[in-house]
Order: C-alpha cells, then sequence, then structure tokens
C-alpha cells in the first residue's frame, strides 16, 4: 500500500510521563524503606521517592531499581556490574539487549532526577507524524510498519538503518522494531506518536519531512 508520509516535529524530553505508575512509586518507596507509600497523597509519591532514594549510595540505589525491574532477567552479578556502569555510560543506549534499553532508560532518569545529575542524562525522542495512505482504508501500524514507511525520511547515518538496513528496506520481517519502538500510539489510525531513544532517532537524522513510501506485505522467512 501507498502512504504519504509527513513529519510533523520531533520533541527531545529527558523522562516519558506516565511510565512510572502510582503502584511502582508505592512499591519502590517499600524497597527503599518508606513503607507509607500507600497512605500518601498519590501526587506527591514521585518526590517521596525521590527523597528515599537520596538516602542511599547512587549504585546502591540503581541496584535496587534495577532489581525491581529486571529481577526475573538478570543475576545479582549483573544488576550489581549495571549498576555501576550506570553512573559512567549511558547504558540503556548501549545495551546489547535492544528490549530491555527502553526499561534502562526510565530507570536512568529516574536516577538522574534524584541525584541531581550525577548519573549521565539520556534523552528520547517523540516523534510526531502522520501516514495517510493514498490507495486505500487506514489501518492501524504497527512498530514494524511504521519504522519501514519512515525509511525514505532518515539519513543515512541513523543508527536503524546502520544497522538494520536489510530490514528498514526489504519486505522482510523485523522483529527488533517492536524494542526500538517503545511507544506507539494513534486515535486515528493515520495520526501517531512514536517514542524512543534519542540514539534511534533524533532530529538531526530526518532529511525529509513529508515524502511517499510503499508498504509491502512481509515474506515470512521459511
Amino acid at each position: 500500500m501507498n502512504y504519504q508520509i509527513a513529519i510533523k516535529r520531533i520533541d527531545t524530553v529527558n523522562e516519558v510521563e506516565g511510565y512510572w505508575t502510582d503502584e511502582d512509586f508505592i512499591q519502590l518507596l517499600e524497597k527503599f524503606n518508606y513503607p507509607d507509600g500507600a497512605a500518601a497523597e498519590k501526587s506527591s509519591l514521585p518526590e517521596l521517592l525521590e527523597m528515599a532514594i537520596s538516602d542511599y549510595e547512587p549504585n546502591e540505589a540503581a541496584e535496587i531499581v534495577l532489581g525491581y525491574k529486571f529481577s526475573d532477567r538478570l543475576s545479582e552479578g549483573q544488576i550489581e556490574q549495571i549498576s555501576h556502569n550506570m553512573l559512567i555510560d549511558k547504558v540503556c543506549e548501549e545495551y546489547p539487549e535492544i528490549d530491555m534499553q527502553g526499561t534502562l532508560f526510565h530507570i536512568n532518569q529516574l536516577l538522574f532526577k534524584a541525584y541531581n545529575g550525577k548519573f549521565p542524562n539520556a534523552k528520547a525522542s517523540v516523534v510526531h507524524f502522520s501516514m495517510t495512505p493514498t490507495d486505500g482504508e487506514a489501518q492501524k501500524l504497527t512498530a514494524e510498519n511504521v519504522l519501514k514507511l519512515l525509511n525514505n525520511g532518515l539519513s543515512d547515518r541513523n543508527l536503524i538503518k546502520r544497522l538494520f538496513e536489510d530490514q528498514m528496506s526489504q519486505n522482510i520481517p523485523f522483529p527488533e522494531a517492536a524494542a526500538i519502538v517503545w511507544e506507539l500510539t494513534t486515535k486515528d489510525d493515520i495520526n501517531y506518536n512514536l517514542v524512543t531513544s534519542e540514539n534511534w532517532i533524533n532530529k538531526e537524522d530526518i532529511t525529509e519531512y513529508e515524502f511517499e513510501a510503499v508498504l509491502e506485505d512481509i515474506e515470512e522467512e521459511a
């Protein structure tokens, strides 16, 4: 199907609002030895957590939050290693398991805020765009669909195009797309908001703001 694509703007943000739920805050407060989170005003939970976190050494706090999110996936040794690396590098941009990078970003930024900059400041991109079919009815697009359609508007220096050239340009499966795209929302199946790391897509990556693209049916590998 043929699409007309228009990239309206890219916002660079330090945090993605709504990622951490009230329940997350309450459970994390308990892990940081503040057991009364459930009785606190919901609006005060983020601030209470920041104060509770700051009573700990940065790497200790990182271990606690990493354990909360990844205890079923990482060993204690891995969590300890990442907690130390986070103070030096943007682990959320470099971690080899792409599907963990989004969560690592949210953890990094929670700690960055709590410690007033002791952790590196990673950033996310919120891409606002429309994808209008020119020869059929609009349908809800997947992360894979969207990245393939954006290909024509992205610079050859873009990290996604460099790492996944074939998946972006050919009608073959692109399973990593769901991990690269942290959030994809639409109310009308035409206008979309996409959240990802600034490392994956940033303002400098856009070479065309209006262009056409063809979405082909994916040929499943035999």
